[in-house]
């Protein structure tokens, strides 16, 4: 079931004017929970069985999806961060930049057993098996992935502690607009020299 389907109170209604409500940019909680998750390869992952938010910054940290096993039995839970998903708006599901196997071998748990997700040892873990990082990190995701598991999009401006950064850009007063870093040399221009 999708989330437009489990909207019961209206929200994703068209409105007037062509606007279409509040999704797919700001999105019910309670409508995504039981959301598809698919892979690029379009083989079904399972769904999203909780949404996990973290409540000293309000934001959402991840999605508990069920994976594996058959009619229920043998399954395992895994804590996907938020920031590794996509939102198919097309076909109303969720989509993982991973494929069976490597989610199959990824850090999960069984639904008696879950772990402290507030530890930061066990969420760097979550974070650097995905190629993501925390929304606590100064950085929105890690540009350096190895892994596959997120699309890195350099043509994108990020955000740096509130600040938009353009990553494509091309002058020295570009570096400016960056958080100074006290661990660096006072004329570091960064990695790619610029």
């Amino acid at each position: 079931m999708n989330y437009e389907k489990r909207d019961s109170l209206g929200m994703y209604r068209p409105f007037k004017d062509d606007q279409s409500g509040p999704g797919p940019r700001l999105m019910g909680a309670d409508t995504l929970i039981g959301n598809s998750v698919y892979n690029h390869q379009d083989e079904s992952l399972g769904d999203i069985k909780e949404i996990m938010l973290d409540m000293r910054s309000g934001q959402v940290s991840y999605a508990v999806l069920e994976f594996g096993g058959f009619l229920g039995m043998g399954t395992k839970l895994f804590a996907v961060p938020w920031q590794a998903l996509t939102l198919d708006t097309i076909e109303k599901r969720f989509v993982l930049k991973i494929n069976k196997e490597r989610l199959d071998d990824a850090p999960g748990f069984e639904k008696d057993n879950w772990p402290d997700m507030a530890d930061p040892i066990w969420a760097k873990s979550i974070h650097d098996y995905y190629g993501t990082r925390a929304h606590d990190d100064p950085f929105d995701q890690d540009l350096t992935d190895t892994t596959g598991a997120i699309d890195n999009d350099l043509t994108t401006p990020r955000s740096i502690d509130g600040d938009l950064v353009d990553p494509n850009r091309t002058t020295d007063s570009d570096v400016d607009d960056l958080p100074a870093d006290p661990s660096r040399p006072k004329d570091y221009k960064g990695p790619s020299g610029i």
